[in-house]
Parts: C-alpha cells; sequence; structure tokens
C-alpha cells in the first residue's frame, strides 16, 4: 500500500493538468503546512519567525513546469526579486532553486545565463544559492553547469543524493573545487540500474558520504528528518574534532519542528527550507510519496 500511494503522488507530481488543478484551488487540504505561502511577503514572514526560533532558512520560489523561455526569465526574476526581499527586510536566510525552472530542458545557454544572473545579485547582497538536484536525467548536466559556475562564483552550491551509485565518485571529484554541498537521501524514483533499491543500502551510503565530505575539510549540510542519521553526524563530528563551524543540519518547512527547536537548543546550526510561491503542487505531491504519515494529515485536512 505504500508503494503504492508512493509511486501514485510521484505520478500527479509530475501531471500538468493536476498542476493546473492546484493553482486554480490554491493551497488547501493541509498544504500549507509544508509550504510558507504564494507570495513573497507570505515566506519572508515564514522565515521571520523561524529567525526568532534561532533557526535560520533558504527560501525557494517554487516552479517546475516551465516551457518557454519567457517562464525560464520570469522564474530567473523571481529569485532575484527573492534576494532582494531578504536583503530588505534583513531576514536570515538564502536562496535554493531548481535550474529546470531557469530553462534548463530548453538550452543550458539560457540556464546559464540566468543563473549567472541570479549569483550577481546574490553576490552583491553577500548571499548564497544553492542548486537543488532533480531527477537522474538532470544529474550530470546539473554538476557540469557547477563546475562552471564555480569558475567565477563562491557563493554557490548543490545538491548531492545517497541514493545514487554515482554519489561517492562526485563527493571525490568535487573535493577539488572545496564544494559547499547539501547531503540528501534523494526523493525522486530511479530505476534499479542507477540507484540504491533498498533503505538499508540508501542509509548506509548516506552515512559514509557524510564522512568523506567532513573529513576533506568541506562545508556540509545534513539534510534529514532521521534521527539515526543525525546521532550519526552528531557522534561523528563529536569524535573527530569537526568544528559546528563546518556543517549545519537541514529539515524540510512544517516537518520535525520540535527536533528542529531541540537541535537549536542543543547548538546546532539549523536551517529550514521554506518553499512558496504558485507552483506549489509538485514540490508537495514530493513530500506526500516521502512520508506515508503526511498523507494522513492531509485526509484528515480534507474530511474538516
Amino acid at each position: 500500500m505504500e508503494i503504492m500511494l508512493r509511486n501514485m503522488f510521484q505520478a500527479l507530481g509530475k501531471s500538468r493538468s493536476a498542476n493546473r488543478l492546484a493553482k486554480k484551488y490554491g493551497l488547501r487540504f493541509g498544504a500549507a503546512r509544508f509550504v510558507a505561502g504564494e507570495t513573497i511577503k507570505q515566506s519572508i514572514d515564514a522565515v521571520r519567525g523561524l529567525n526568532v526560533s534561532g533557526r535560520i532558512a533558504t527560501l525557494d520560489h517554487l516552479g517546475e513546469f516551465v516551457f518557454s523561455e519567457e517562464e525560464a526569465r520570469e522564474s530567473a526574476d523571481m529569485c532575484i526579486q527573492t534576494l532582494d526581499a531578504i536583503a530588505e527586510s534583513g531576514v536570515q536566510s538564502n536562496l535554493s532553486l531548481k535550474m529546470t525552472s531557469l530553462g534548463l530542458d530548453i538550452s543550458k545557454d539560457l540556464c546559464m545565463n540566468n543563473m549567472k544572473r541570479i549569483l550577481d545579485r546574490a553576490r552583491q547582497h553577500g548571499n548564497f544559492v544553492r542548486i537543488d538536484m532533480e531527477d537522474y536525467a538532470h544529474c550530470q548536466i546539473s554538476l557540469d553547469i557547477y563546475r562552471e559556475l564555480r569558475e567565477q562564483y563562491d557563493n554557490v552550491g548543490i545538491v548531492i543524493q545517497a541514493y545514487l551509485f554515482r554519489t561517492e565518485q562526485d563527493i571525490q571529484d568535487l573535493s577539488a573545487l572545496r564544494a559547499n554541498l547539501r547531503l540528501v537521501k534523494g526523493a525522486y524514483k530511479e530505476s534499479v540500474q542507477v540507484a540504491y533499491p533498498e533503505k538499508k543500502d540508501v542509509d548506509e551510503n548516506y552515512k559514509k558520504i557524510i564522512q568523506m565530505h567532513l573529513k576533506n575539510g568541506h562545508y556540509a549540510a545534513i539534510a534529514s528528518h532521521d534521527e539515526v542519521i543525525i546521532n550519526f553526524t552528531k557522534q561523528f563530528v563529536s569524535a573527530q574534532g569537526i568544528s559546528r563551524d563546518q556543517f549545519e543540519f537541514q529539515m524540510l518547512y512544517g516537518i520535525c519542528e520540535e527536533l528542529q527547536k531541540q537541535l537549536v537548543s542543543e547548538g546546532y546550526r539549523v536551517r529550514v527550507y521554506v518553499p512558496y510561491g504558485v507552483d506549489w503542487f509538485g514540490y508537495f505531491m514530493r513530500r506526500l510519496a516521502e512520508r506515508p504519515a503526511n498523507v494522513w494529515f492531509v485526509l484528515k485536512n480534507m474530511f474538516k
């Protein structure tokens, strides 16, 4: 049943017609728990609330259905407006983005030009931009673009997914760049030809890449709600004498709030991934696919 639900939500997340319906009816049925709102103002207010509790943030203007150069430029404009709003408001947040929303599937040059516009503005504000990793089909080109960008920019990082077989080699290759990486398990449905199908294997590989990247002396964002992984990281950095300035824990907006606050109280840096925008449906479907408990939360809200 759990696998069936996961597959269903992953398929819905890629549906254009379902996305159009979601835009029409707005953030109902529980989505507002995981998405900070549809406007920049709503997202800034959400970040301000997190900052008050000692948490920092990364804002993501959601958008995964881009089919024209004009839409890609508009998405880049929204990223720039988000960076401006962060600077004007004084909240503690950086920016996350998906390169498909900047036209990656249309043209690499288009995506690169949009990325440079965004990174130039982020550099003006002294801010940092994280490139979210998407499905396996976009993995290599995303890493290629990241390497090119690092020739000009030091305020950009990327995400590495533990469930891919290639990940250990990617960590080794990126070490020369002193890459700032967000390390995650991975949320897309991938072929057994490229990804570990069993959770236990993903978990072991996740632990391995956390150790590798931290031992290399580079900054790591450990993005997980799994307390086993979080406790493993705590024990590892303590045993290795790794400074808490070299890593942070990251979690999603609306998930494991008490754990986030507990980590802050223990003196760890906690960054919350705060998505917003009208194109929230694909993101929301992946959150439902990841955790069956989220499905029951939404169903309860529907019946209310």
